[in-house]
């Protein structure tokens, strides 16, 4: 069972990108599906989650409004829209996968992790 996330890039500020995160190996279209974030030298953090269907999302409050997640269950995959950029957006971007058909912002909920993909905003 693997996770790829992809998508990253470099970007100036005020830029969108778009993350994939691809399932292979086992389907997680039952599953609730997250996006979280490290910064160098900072704990890793929550981003964005959604649930089994696509339903219910829920956001950090730093990015409400200017993030997006969805999920394509018949192409096990899940995006993050990313709009607005802003120079603290800058981070490892992690997709995982959770145990529970709810989505999350707790990382101990999910059980499989993607490899990261690196988002750096330029001013």
């Amino acid at each position: 069972v693997q996770l790829q996330a992809s998508g990253g890039g470099l970007v100036q500020t005020g830029g969108s990108l778009r993350l994939s995160c691809a399932a292979s190996g086992r389907t997680f279209s039952n599953n609730g599906m997250g996006w979280f974030r490290q910064a160098p030298g900072k704990e890793r953090e929550f981003v964005a989650s959604i649930n089994w269907n696509g339903g219910n999302t829920n956001y950090a409050s730093s990015v409400k409004g200017r993030f997006t997640i969805s999920r394509d269950n018949a192409k096990n995959t899940v995006y993050l829209q990313m709009n607005n950029l802003e120079a603290e957006d800058t981070a490892v971007y992690y997709c995982a996968g959770s145990r529970y058909a709810s989505g999350s912002s707790e990382v101990r909920a999910y059980v499989k992790w993607g490899q990261g993909t690196l988002v750096t905003v330029s001013s």
